[in-house]
């Protein structure tokens, strides 16, 4: 492979960016970190404290203050990797005044767990479709991986995707430290839609939880989660891939248990009677799972997909049906 400059955007401030800029800092392989946030009052805060005043603040940032900017198109025309970590919701607006042409050349990496709305696209396709991306250059990161296990030091393992798996390779080096363990995958597709999927999931797994459900049923709950995880992406890209591996398997059971699990948090308040406004705003942050669960209802008109529990979750949150007796109902077609 031709040498690639390594010179690193982070593009975005939240939790998962913060774990990312701490892990590519404590990687020993020498690179540039560029980190881009829309907030210039926490750039200040981090250029004086080295810390990110809203999300993981434990967490000493290392990056120089030169190289933390509120100017997207600086920070991209800086950089070779570009690495976007923004909610999947926000992905339209942050790139609003980005070209084609300012993204030409660039490998991009999608840490984001999303779907775009209005587009029912996944980050790749997004990419590829409106900036003209090969699918060679787009790299993808999955789990399972908490933030806030990244900020404690906990041994954490990720999944690097690409089509060129020398590329995966290549950026996975950038990423192995004593606490991160990387493996390589060429499957983009399937591990972007698990990462979209699992956080579905772990909203099921939370509303389950919230109306009483225990812990017998949740391993029910999740054996069939996995299994239309694997109906779908085979649907979607059919490949040979193995739906036990860590980046499928393992994202799912760690999103759908952890305690760090925001999704989880968020289905628990659901099924506790909050409302989706008041659970969003007591949290404070965003479930990925409550907009992706209704882009992949739009997507999979196309492909119908036998999906009972994704169904489930959709009524729950776009047609306001009871946690309770949607879960009863769900209950009945589980095996």
């Amino acid at each position: 492979m031709t040498h690639i400059h390594k010179k690193i955007a982070v593009v975005g401030g939240g939790s998962w960016a913060t774990a990312i800029i701490k892990i590519l800092s404590d990687n020993l392989i020498e690179k540039e970190i560029f980190w881009w946030m829309r907030n210039e009052e926490a750039i200040k805060h981090i250029r004086q404290y080295n810390h990110n005043p809203h999300y993981l603040s434990s967490v000493e940032i290392k990056v120089p203050d030169s190289n933390l900017s509120s100017n997207l198109k600086d920070i991209i025309t800086a950089c070779d990797f570009i690495l976007l970590n923004v909610p999947a919701a926000f992905l339209k607006e942050t790139l609003k005044d980005i070209s084609p042409e300012d993204l030409k050349g660039k490998k991009i990496i999608s840490a984001i767990k999303g779907i775009v709305p209005d587009e029912n696209m996944i980050i790749g396709e997004f990419m590829n479709q409106h900036f003209h991306i090969p699918f060679s250059d787009i790299i993808v990161i999955s789990g399972p991986c908490h933030a806030e296990e990244v900020a404690l030091e906990k041994l954490s393992y990720l999944t690097i995707a690409s089509q060129d798996t020398e590329l995966a390779s290549h950026f996975s080096s950038m990423l192995n430290t004593r606490y991160i363990k990387t493996n390589v995958s060429d499957d983009i597709f399937g591990t972007e839609y698990a990462a979209v999927l699992k956080n579905i999931y772990a909203v099921a797994s939370g509303i389950c939880r919230g109306i009483g459900y225990g812990d017998n049923f949740q391993a029910v709950l999740i054996s069939n989660a996995i299994r239309e995880i694997e109906s779908f992406v085979n649907a979607i890209h059919p490949i040979d891939r193995d739906i036990k591996e860590s980046a499928y398997l393992g994202d799912l059971l760690v999103t759908a248990y952890s305690q760090f699990s925001r999704n989880r948090t968020f289905g628990n308040m659901i099924g506790k009677g909050y409302t989706v406004t008041s659970a969003q705003l007591e949290m404070n942050m965003i479930a990925e799972g409550y907009y992706a669960v209704y882009c992949l209802h739009q997507i999979n008109k196309t492909y119908k997909v036998n999906m009972p529990i994704c169904r489930a979750v959709y009524a729950i949150l776009y047609e306001r049906h009871s946690p309770q007796i949607e879960m009863k109902l769900l209950s009945e077609q589980l095996t």
